[in-house]
């Protein structure tokens, strides 16, 4: 090849280049891209709006932003509604559409209502890389950065590799999209997508509905992705076509002779129906080798399964039985479009004469906020996480499957391979997916400033210190690998109730890990985690952040760290240091460790030694860091260092 001619460009390459305001975008250098488009949840959003109004912006910059109430929807008392005002009202000044309560899970609404392939989207939920499935560059990000490019602010990110996923085949009967999620998370782990985007590309593409790339690119976070992307093709088209934005559609593709860092092949129509076994996402098996598992409750739908073509299955499945005498069966259709679609198509009906339960179009059950397993029962769902205490019961069972495979079950009260029904008819999508739009409120014009209302149980949003020339603190709590945000802060009404009250949800960190770990650090004052990989993987809640901050947590000795966690202890002033194997295995908990010069290391090489004080070992931590990463850190966090920049 000419060294002078460029050579072909993926489709992530082409976006992330077409929105580039600072860096190079060579994989492992810091660059900065703008976002077109931005969403926000109640569970983040909340506390990045009181950030956005702390920094002191007038308006929100980016054309298009909405607020999404999808998480906290059960209104048990007047906390969460209070929030639901507040972000109401909020979005209403700033200039944020507000999608209210039971509209519908945000990526799934969003892809639904405002997707454009070829435009970039910054969200505050570790999903939103769901809207890849129309050729978007969907990103999930803490609520500091989320509010940071609310005001015009670039989204920072290391640039990824990008990995070719190259489909062939097409998927067999009982076979679905999320089967193919499963398959490369049974392949790679949750730890095999870090620093990477996957875009997937090859015949079998074509063979994938537009809710197909949806359950697949919106499950890729199980990866630890930054994002999964698809091209925009006429598949794409058509689907916007019969939600009625045609006009908002537009081809984007690779180029033919597109180069990738890594390629990945995977043949549809070898995926069989799996499985993922409580614990992980990760811990996948072939449904044969579960099936028989008696259980108590399953779920279908969430955002990751929540589509037209999802409940459309599981209603085939269903229609004619009855669910098990044993079995709670909980449906959840990702969107108040898609509820009112499946009524429309006497969807339903069916669904209610077997004994299901349709929830409304909201997140809940997924990071526990209702239907709730009973202690010790297994629970079967169609969704994406299934790490421990998640589902709001400490010792939960909780299996990962498709929509299929959860009806079929529910109909026998084990887990079944579905493969042994006849095959499901071809499926036929509706005419069009117009709905109501009554559930958006639209933002006030900007000559207007309405009241911003905020309740009892609403805080101002703390600052972090700047960090210290010398570090010497007590090991608060060593854990082991895949610590979660939701071990750190967990999900549940009882905590995310106090989503904007930061000294209340502090209250609830590390409550199922460690019930003591709160007493212990308000006593010491400071203190120090030690952990071992993937720390902090899963939710971008950056409650896990923030909370331990406000605590006294002033580092992370971890073995690696998920990517959004990562920037989110940044952000908050927390210095993220990675130590290798022997120094965690060393470390005890309850020691002092002494950080030396950890100011001046880490304004200058990143290498920091560290001394425990109970038998003088030495142990060198790094904490790489970019010139920007490093002024943030050092200022005690992004809020801090943009106050004092602006």
């Amino acid at each position: 090849m000419n060294p002078n001619q460029r050579s072909g460009r993926s489709l992530a390459r082409k976006l992330i280049e077409s929105r580039l305001v600072a860096g190079k975008p060579v994989a492992g250098e810091e660059i900065g891209v703008t976002a077109d488009q931005i969403l926000l949840t109640d569970t983040n959003g909340t506390l990045a709006f009181l950030q956005f109004e702390t920094l002191g912006f007038p308006r929100v910059t980016p054309a298009r932003v909405v607020t999404y109430i999808d998480h906290n929807v059960y209104q048990v008392d007047s906390r969460n509604s209070d929030d639901h005002r507040y972000l109401q009202t909020a979005s209403r000044r700033y200039g944020a559409v507000f999608s209210k309560p039971g509209n519908g899970i945000c990526h799934q609404v969003h892809l639904e209502s405002f997707s454009a392939p070829g435009q970039t989207l910054l969200g505050t939920d570790s999903h939103t890389p769901l809207c890849g499935a129309a050729g978007m560059l969907a990103i999930g990000a803490g609520g500091l950065d989320v509010a940071v490019a609310m005001g015009g602010g670039p989204y920072y990110l290391t640039m990824p590799q990008v990995v070719q996923v190259r489909l062939t085949g097409a998927l067999r009967p009982w076979v679905t999209a999320k089967d193919v999620i499963l398959e490369l998370l049974r392949r790679l782990s949750v730890r095999g997508g870090s620093g990477k985007i996957f875009e997937y590309t090859g015949p079998g593409v074509a063979t994938l509905s537009l809710p197909q790339r949806m359950t697949i690119a919106n499950m890729g976070a199980e990866l630890t992705l930054t994002t999964s992307v698809f091209p925009s093709d006429e598949t794409t088209r058509d689907y916007f076509r019969r939600l009625g934005r045609e006009a908002d559609w537009r081809p984007v593709a690779p180029d033919p002779d597109a180069e990738y860092d890594d390629t990945i092949e995977l043949d549809l129509g070898a995926v069989t129906p799996l499985v993922a076994l409580p614990g992980s996402p990760d811990r996948v098996v072939p449904v044969e080798e579960a099936a028989g598992t008696p259980i108590g409750q399953v779920m279908a739908g969430s955002c990751t399964n929540g589509s037209w073509e999802d409940m459309w299955s599981v209603t085939q499945v269903m229609r004619g039985h009855r669910v098990h005498p044993s079995v709670s069966f909980v449906v959840f259709p990702g969107s108040h479009r898609i509820l009112e679609v499946m009524a429309r198509e006497a969807l339903v009906q069916d669904l209610l004469a077997a004994g299901a339960v349709i929830s409304e179009s909201t997140c809940g059950a997924c990071p526990g906020i209702g239907h709730v397993p009973a202690s010790g029962a297994r629970s079967l769902r169609a969704f994406n996480r299934n790490f421990p205490g998640r589902s709001g019961t400490k010792d939960d069972q909780v299996y990962l499957c498709s929509s299929v495979v959860a009806a079929a079950s529910a109909l026998t009260g084990v887990i079944t391979d579905p493969r042994a029904r006849p095959p499901l008819p071809a499926l036929v999508l509706p005419p069009d997916f117009h709905a109501s739009d009554a559930g958006f409120v639209p933002p006030a014009g900007s000559d207007e400033r309405p009241e911003v209302v905020r309740g009892p149980n609403i805080k101002d949003v703390p600052l972090g210190e700047p960090v210290v020339e010398r570090l010497s603190a007590p090991v608060l709590l060593k854990v082991g690998d895949k610590i979660s945000t939701d071990h750190i802060s967990p999900g549940g009404s009882a905590a995310l109730v106090f989503r904007s009250n930061v000294p209340a949800i502090a209250e609830f960190t590390f409550k199922y890990v460690d019930p003591e770990f709160v007493a212990r650090a308000k006593a010491a004052g400071r203190g120090i985690i030690v952990a071992g990989e993937l720390y902090g993987q899963g939710s971008s809640r950056e409650a896990a952040a923030v909370a331990p901050m406000h605590l006294g947590v002033r580092a992370v000795l971890a073995k690696s760290f998920a990517r959004i966690h990562r920037a989110n202890l940044i952000n908050w002033g927390i210095v993220p240091l990675t130590i290798d194997p022997d120094a965690h295995d060393a470390i005890e908990q309850g020691e002092w460790l002494t950080l030396e010069d950890l100011r001046a290391s880490l304004a200058a090489t990143g290498r920091v030694t560290i001394v425990s004080e109970r038998n003088g070992a030495r142990y060198t931590a790094q904490c790489v860091l970019t010139p920007r990463e490093r002024d943030i850190l050092l200022a005690g966090g992004l809020l801090a260092y943009t106050k004092g920049v602006r």
